[in-house]
């Protein structure tokens, strides 16, 4: 059963009412997990509503394969609200979306940074705008196709890892805050793997159960970030010089915004004794600094925007060992978090990390435990 056993008198959402009194509407993509939530609360007798957001330029979408919220996703979502009997609304969130996820992607590469445009979304449009609309449309609760678990604690709901590690998202979720927390709900994160989520939707009929996973981000496609930001932002790739440590030049190079932290291919400066990472990024000069990789090693990590879900207050401790995780695709290290002030902390891992970027997110999790408790942005190189 993908949602939490029940408490005594509460529905399988956790909420005093019977399914069919109790609204919930479905963040839906159009792709197999959103669709599947949707399907299996409508099977349970809930009150669904779907509703899926444009993101973006809708006739540009359309010829974007893997794209999230392109409009064939969004005829996939229209689709299995026909199969399955509830209403289903389309949102123009362009403008929204644009303002406070593509733009600010845009000047963070330009800044040297290497953003993750997916946790602003959740942050910003999704669990913001799209919780709100929700809530006008009298839901009890508003319910996504995220791998990540809802549990309730001693102090009200706690954010956990998923139970299928591969597809934990809660990377991507650590903004979360505990209101946003107290209406939303994760049916798929207690599944074991994602086989299981394609079978609840064949098992209703759904046209999207074999539909590939998105690897993209939705408005980059094709991978290429530059080529977005110089959209965005025209005129951003700036040439300059590759140097080393001490400012050799090495080479040229066609723009900043081509190169991200830790990058070892495509630098076109071979012939060196050894191979060479990309360390650092000096906007200002337009240059692209590198070195081998025991320069990437990094320990302290500072980070700002901080959002807390532990217990008790942020800065009430001088610090706490946690583990964090500084890479989606990374698991999580030992480290010490030393809070600064309210948002502001000093990570120091136990042991050393490659690649530590400006513009990713450090995320903090309880030890021995699957507990998130919550995280926040990498601000500057340490």
């Amino acid at each position: 059963m993908p949602l939490d056993a029940p408490r005594s008198g509460l529905n399988s959402l956790g909420l005093p009412k019977a399914p069919a009194d109790t609204r919930v509407v479905v963040a839906m993509s159009g792709g197999v997990d959103s669709s599947a939530v949707a399907a299996l609360l409508k099977s349970q007798g809930y009150d669904v509503v779907g509703v899926t957001l444009q993101l973006y330029d809708h006739g540009a979408a359309l010829a974007k394969k893997g794209a999230c919220c392109a409009g064939r996703d969004i005829h996939d979502a229209r689709r299995v609200a026909e199969t399955m009997g509830f209403p289903h609304y389309v949102l123009d969130y362009e403008n929204v979306f644009r303002e406070s996820v593509m733009d600010e992607f845009a000047e963070s590469y330009l800044a040297g940074a290497t953003p993750v445009p997916c946790i602003r979304c959740n942050e910003r449009v999704k669990f913001k705008d799209l919780l709100a609309t929700a809530r006008d449309l009298d839901a009890d609760c508003m319910a996504t196709g995220h791998y990540i678990r809802r549990m309730m604690g001693p102090g009200g709901p706690e954010l956990h890892r998923a139970a299928d590690p591969a597809r934990d998202q809660s990377y991507f979720l650590f903004s979360t805050t505990r209101e946003q927390l107290d209406f939303l709900r994760f049916p798929l994160g207690g599944l074991a793997t994602k086989a299981e989520t394609r079978a609840l939707a064949a098992q209703f009929g759904l046209a999207v159960a074999d539909k590939p996973d998105s690897q993209d981000i939705c408005f980059v496609p094709n991978g290429d970030y530059a080529a977005v930001v110089e959209k965005l932002r025209p005129g951003a790739g700036q040439p300059g010089e590759i140097v080393d440590a001490e400012g050799n030049v090495l080479g040229t190079h066609p723009g900043v915004i081509h190169f991200t932290i830790g990058q070892r291919r495509g630098l076109g400066i071979g012939g060196l004794a050894e191979p060479m990472y990309v360390v650092r990024l000096d906007v200002d000069r337009r240059q692209v600094v590198v070195g081998p990789k025991a320069m990437l090693a990094t320990r302290r990590v500072p980070v700002r925007e901080v959002n807390w879900l532990g217990d008790g207050g942020f800065a009430d401790a001088a610090e706490r060992v946690v583990d964090v995780r500084i890479r989606s695709t990374r698991p999580p290290r030992e480290a010490v978090l030393r809070p600064l002030s309210a948002t502001e902390a000093e990570v120091e891992l136990v042991v050393a990390e490659d690649g530590v970027s400006p513009g990713q997110a450090c995320v903090f999790y309880a030890p021995d435990s699957t507990r998130v408790l919550g995280g926040g942005w990498i601000w500057r190189g340490a």
